[in-house]
């Protein structure tokens, strides 16, 4: 018999803690774990089933599972959530078992896999698990291959994981209300082999994008293209959690691509390699080096690469505008207008009134300028040089040569060597 405490253990022992509430709709479905907060939970390896080399899901986690007469069993619960974006700003959200994107569900090729989905939201929803292989009926397009599951129910998935790689999840219902609201999650199926493309440290995470306007909490659902806030796992910098890698370590990132636009991912201090796509992995005899792969809208990519060298090194998508935060589209272009002789006038009226863009928009990354609540500046985070002037889908891969194996706690700014620091030139 399974006791609750090798359930829990059996694919997420580290995420009992503070914020972890378990729940069962019915005595007979498994348990259904929550979580609000927006900390990585380091890999668990399982203790049961066949053994594989767990993921780590930035700012995120994985769905605990119980084995029952052979079948792999989880259960994701639909409903309202709330998240963090960053420290200052929370968004009222749609997703799963208390966050948005939902937890990283892990299984092994092979593996006979069993999801109980229960709806808790106010209208109905399906599953569908994107890029998995399966029968037409499990397939989780609302009207086409099954009824949808109304508010306050559970419906069961049944399929085997035949092909190993790295997949999502997502609803085919009410599609572009439930994306939009934050509705999704990853998908990693583990190779048989556990020594098979075997990698030291294995990240994920899904990109989404959301149009909040400043001071409110509820994404508007009916934007098409003018997103304003670009997400990793619905963070944004400087709230998304650093890659901490050991100098040397094989390190594999897995990505996703759930907003309305593509995403050129640019790794910067090393060149690394495509090694999956949603069909599965490319074979080593037809990769190629790169710094920067286009993530098209759905497209799922794992890149590979060796950390090296040390130091702190830039990772986020290339388009200027998805590495800033909320942001006026109508903010008109003041580059060499001076705006002293209205600023004096408009401060008698609106006290505290600040120029903006006389000289382009680096002040942003220095002024403290009143903002609505729960609304982020454009352009955020601090280095250990000033302001990194940088917000959206930006965050850091750490290298550093005395990092322990496992570990992924954060090592604080890269000490750079003397010498190695480019300088102001004084010479006559």
């Amino acid at each position: 018999m399974t006791t609750r405490r090798e359930f829990i253990y059996g694919a997420g022992a580290s995420i009992l803690g503070a914020g972890l509430v378990a729940r069962s709709a019915l005595a007979a479905l498994p348990e259904s774990p929550s979580t609000d907060l927006a900390t990585m939970q380091p890999p668990s390896e399982p203790s049961q089933g066949r053994h594989y080399h767990p993921v780590v899901t930035l700012n995120g986690w994985s769905l605990p599972w119980r084995m029952n007469n052979g079948w792999k069993e989880y259960h994701l619960t639909a409903e309202p959530v709330e998240r963090e974006f960053a420290p200052g700003m929370t968004a009222r959200l749609w997703g799963y078992n208390g966050q948005s994107p939902g937890p990283t569900i892990e299984c092994v090729e092979g593996d006979k896999v069993r999801i109980f989905v229960t709806n808790r939201l106010p209208e109905h929803t399906t599953i569908h698990w994107h890029g998995i292989l399966l029968p037409s009926g499990m397939d989780g397009v609302g009207g086409l291959t099954q009824p949808h599951i109304p508010p306050g129910k559970t419906y069961v998935y049944e399929f085997e994981a035949k092909h190993s790689g790295t997949f999502m999840y997502h609803p085919h219902a009410d599609e572009m209300v439930q994306m939009a609201m934050g509705m999704m999650g990853f998908f990693v199926v583990h190779p048989r082999d556990p020594e098979f493309m075997k990698v030291d440290r294995d990240f994920c995470f899904l990109m989404s994008a959301y149009d909040i306007e400043p001071g409110t909490m509820t994404p508007r659902v009916n934007t098409m293209l003018d997103f304003n806030l670009w997400t990793w796992n619905s963070r944004v910098f400087p709230g998304i959690d650093h890659l901490v890698c050991r100098e040397g370590d094989r390190v594999r990132v897995r990505m996703g691509n759930l907003t309305m636009t593509n995403h050129p991912i640019h790794v910067h201090g090393l060149t690394f390699e495509v090694a999956g796509t949603d069909g599965g992995w490319v074979r080593k005899e037809a990769r190629w080096p790169e710094v920067t792969v286009d993530i098209a809208i759905g497209q799922m990519r794992a890149i590979e690469f060796d950390a090296v060298p040390a130091g702190d090194w830039a990772m986020h998508c290339h388009k200027s505008h998805h590495t800033m935060n909320a942001m006026g589209h109508d903010v008109p272009n003041m580059i060499g207008v001076d705006q002293r002789p209205v600023a004096e006038s408009l401060r008698k009226l609106l006290p505290g009134y600040m120029v903006m863009g006389e000289r382009g928009m680096a002040d942003m990354g220095e002024m403290v300028m009143p903002l609505p609540e729960n609304t982020l500046p454009m352009m955020t985070g601090t280095g250990p040089f000033g302001p990194i002037e940088m917000g959206g889908m930006f965050t850091v891969l750490k290298i550093r040569k005395d990092q322990r194996p496992g570990d992924y706690t954060d090592p604080g700014w890269y000490n750079h060597p003397p010498g190695t620091v480019c300088f102001e030139y004084t010479s006559a």
